[in-house]
């Protein structure tokens, strides 16, 4: 049997790619075989982790875009296309994370919060699938949260909650519209993974109990667990797989 999780010759795109789980989903697509472009406001960050990714044999494009800016999109993909000729695996992951009880929530918190999370996740798909869709092929994965299906006592995370939870339906949505053109669109729900955005939460001692209550395993998630979910779902081993959400939570979500 040929290896299902084989993706070279694939063409990846990740977005908020210069740190966290970005960069690490990144480096598991390449080391599958995938040439892979990385995306993220901060240059430097970036061209730290393409110099990780092109340790590994693959070739790495690097570009500054913001996911808030329409146009900055536009010229991203524009140049993923020309430089590569195609993109087959896009994985939209940029987000932002903003706590804050409803009632103090002010207008510009929350439409960042939604404009990251959720808006620039159908932006980017409506664009990239222009180019899947004129090869008859393509890979999308959205980065929801555990936050997609449910909210959690003591922890506002109304916006977080809202964009999250968008996410998991426009999954389902773009699914349904694109499986004719053999588009699939997943999502995965990681719980809490160490990460710069979320480290000043996993760090206060208080949230060690969060976890014990709400996490059957006691933990967060550690660096490389996400690796065989977004290998999966980039990879042919998922071709009959779509409009799905793989939760990735230690069990967070089952009770």
């Amino acid at each position: 049997m040929s290896n299902l999780f084989d993706l070279k010759g694939k063409v990846a795109v990740v977005t908020g790619a210069s740190s966290g789980l970005g960069a690490q989903m990144a480096k598991a697509l390449a080391r599958q075989g995938a040439d892979v472009a990385i995306l993220a406001r901060r240059v430097e960050k970036l061209n730290q982790v393409k110099a990780e990714i092109d340790k590994l044999g693959v070739r790495c494009l690097a570009i500054q875009c913001d996911v808030l800016v329409n146009s900055d999109i536009t010229k991203a993909v524009a140049a993923i296309k020309e430089h590569f000729g195609k993109i087959d695996i896009l994985v939209n992951n940029a987000g932002v994370g903003m706590a804050a009880p409803a009632e103090e929530m002010t207008d510009e918190m929350w439409r960042k919060v939604i404009d990251t999370n959720l808006n620039s996740y159908f932006f980017f798909s409506r664009e990239v699938s222009k180019i899947m869709i004129e090869n008859h092929y393509g890979k999308i994965i959205n980065i929801g949260s555990i936050h997609s299906t449910v909210a959690m006592s003591g922890l506002p995370v109304n916006a977080y909650a809202a964009s999250k939870g968008g996410v998991l339906m426009l999954t389902k949505a773009l699914a349904v519209e694109w499986a004719k053109y053999n588009i699939t669109v997943n999502a995965i729900g990681p719980a809490y993974f160490g990460s710069e955005m979320t480290a000043e939460l996993i760090d206060n001692p208080g949230f060690a109990q969060v976890l014990k209550t709400y996490c059957p395993m006691g933990r967060a998630g550690k660096e490389g667990e996400l690796d065989g979910a977004v290998v999966y779902l980039a990879s042919d081993a998922s071709s009959f797989t779509t409009g799905q959400i793989l939760n990735v939570d230690g069990g967070w979500t089952a009770i």
